[in-house]
């Protein structure tokens, strides 16, 4: 099953993802100039092979729903999210505060 459905945060409109999968959920919030992820984000790889896509994302692992990713601690960031003022450790849903 696949959901979609907006989410506001500080007068912000956001993209919640939600793809019910086997065992697993991905689940991922996006503005317009970037996105939050659960643990299926592979930072390194937007990092290094796919750096000249210059992607703005935030990864954030052991979430099982929107709310947790929005809470959640960053494990990891892009460098294109670094640029922005967005660190590991900062929560989600600060990361995307500075995505719009």
């Amino acid at each position: 099953m696949i959901d979609l459905s907006p989410i506001n945060i500080e007068d912000h409109t956001f993209l919640c993802v939600s793809v019910v999968l086997p065992k697993t959920n991905l689940l991922v919030v996006t503005s317009d100039k970037g996105y939050i992820m659960c643990g299926a984000l592979d930072v390194a790889l937007l990092n290094e092979k796919l750096k000249d896509r210059k992607v703005i994302a935030g990864r954030a692992v052991g979430v099982k729903t929107i709310e947790q990713l929005l809470e959640a601690p960053l494990e990891s960031v892009t460098y294109e999210a670094e640029a922005l003022g967005i660190h590991k450790g900062m929560s989600g849903k600060d990361a995307l505060l500075k995505m719009v």
